[in-house]
């Protein structure tokens, strides 16, 4: 069994007044962009405002998107920049900021060979909603992405000794001259001034501000998230408060599939339905495309009028999606030894369970699926018992607005002109997704556009 890998963040006394470059947050976005921009001879420190490291990039489960990857070839999938690009343009309503897509595209198989560089294999493959081939990369282990990714990097920081504070809130990003010059911040020992000649916003969405999230989207701000407590929106804040354009603001996604009948809300993720399970409603019929986009797979179990809807699947399935182990580990997941004991165990029609089940069965047998015109994640069919069903229903997942950058990261002003020395990556930005995020893209724009945050505050600062 490996060694469990421990981060120990850096001391506080340790905090210099300056650095090259100051990274406002710790998920995949900043911590990729601190390795790129530390391995082109930069000197980078990372600010966590959170005890805890990672962001929402701890809680993504399915994997990260890209395409014509070597990886897909030895899978035997042929893939293209072309249709991964006309996938997510569609998935997005096609109001995706389309050189942003371009770049995104076009640089995901360089982002997989980094990571792979790096030690960070993602050698496995699934499917996420939206997609028409398997373009979700994740480890062989099949671990969660987000975690599986968030420890690797920081191995990473670790191995460079890169300064990471946590505890540490940036409230002020400062300017001299019409380029950044540093930020404020405050520290459990009170205020400081770090100053560096470049300035990373990767402070994630604000999925979990619900003044915010009334400001932009009234309808929402009852509904629980599956983001972690820090994801409030101050990079978007600290930028707006320094004349950057905001873009999308309203575009704000709902998953589907979340388990909330606990204290928590835990994000059930695709994988389970790109692996092959279907979801019921409270009788035990389908009635929806699993796989159609998130948009339209939360309108639907909307409809079924708030009792949420289940998630059905066999051992085969969860043998396949290694999260399902960590969902049953906290008591999500109901059991059955056959699917008459799952209806029961569920509160299902064990009748219409089993005529459901059967009929799924058939489409899968025949590459055809008459009643809801599903054509992915057919590969394996709910057969082998046990059988497990998990309560999902919608909450905030996502914010697809945010910040307004160009494809070199830098941060834009309300003319569209870069703002000297600030740069943004990750979830904070908007326009990347459109109107809706496909699965698997935000692990794939934290990286893309991390290691392109890193280059170009090295860029900028020659």
């Amino acid at each position: 069994m490996a060694e469990k890998f421990t981060f120990t963040p850096t001391a506080l006394a340790d905090l210099k007044p300056n650095y090259d470059v100051v990274i406002i947050g710790s998920g995949g976005a900043g911590l990729t962009a601190a390795i790129q921009a530390h391995e082109l001879g930069l000197n980078p420190v990372i600010l966590e405002k959170m005890p805890k490291i990672g962001g929402n990039t701890t809680r993504a489960s399915s994997g990260m998107n890209a395409a014509e990857t070597n990886v897909q070839l030895h899978h035997h999938i042929v893939d293209s920049f072309g249709d991964f690009y006309g996938e997510t343009l569609k998935g997005g309503g096609g109001m995706n900021n389309q050189a942003l897509l371009k770049f995104f595209t076009e640089h995901s198989a360089l982002a997989i060979d980094w990571l792979a560089d790096h030690g960070i294999k993602l050698d496995d493959l699934t499917i996420t909603g939206g997609m028409s081939v398997m373009r979700t990369h994740r480890p062989s282990s099949m671990a969660p992405i987000g975690g599986f990714l968030v420890t690797e990097l920081l191995k990473q920081v670790a191995a460079d000794q890169l300064p990471l504070f946590t505890d540490v809130k940036v409230d002020e990003l400062l300017v001299e001259a019409g380029k950044i010059s540093g930020v404020k911040a405050t520290t459990p020992d009170g205020a400081v001034t770090i100053t560096a000649g470049a300035v990373l916003l990767a402070t994630g969405g604000f999925g979990a501000n619900k003044t915010l999230l009334g400001q932009y989207r009234d309808d929402l701000k009852n509904y629980q998230t599956t983001n972690q407590p820090g994801a409030t929106g101050d990079g978007i804040l600290l930028a707006q408060a320094i004349g950057a354009k905001l873009v999308d603001m309203d575009q704000v996604q709902v998953h589907p599939t979340v388990q909330q009948d606990t204290d928590h809300a835990y994000l059930i993720g695709e994988a389970v339905r790109g692996e092959g399970a279907i979801l019921v409603d409270n009788q035990g019929a389908r009635f929806v495309n699993e796989l159609d986009t998130r948009k339209n797979v939360t309108a639907a179990i909307d409809q079924l009028g708030g009792t949420g809807a289940y998630l059905i699947f066999d051992r085969g399935i969860r043998d396949r999606v290694k999260a399902v182990e960590f969902y049953d580990h906290i008591g999500l997941v109901k059991t059955g030894t056959d699917l008459e004991a799952l209806a029961t165990a569920t509160g299902l029609d064990a009748a219409t369970l089993k005529q459901t089940v059967a009929d799924w069965n058939q489409a899968v047998a025949n590459h055809n699926d008459a009643a809801f015109n599903r054509t992915t994640g057919m590969d394996r069919d709910i057969a082998a018992g046990p059988f497990y069903s998990i309560h999902i229903a919608p909450a905030v997942h996502y914010t697809m607005g945010g910040i307004a950058i160009n494809p070199a990261t830098q941060v834009l002003n309300q003319d569209e002109r870069p703002i000297a020395g600030l740069f943004a990556a990750g979830e904070v930005v908007g326009g990347l997704h459109g109107n809706n995020r496909i699965g698997g893209n935000s692990i794939a724009e934290t990286v893309i556009f991390g290691r392109q945050a890193g280059q170009q505050m090295f860029k900028y600062l020659q």
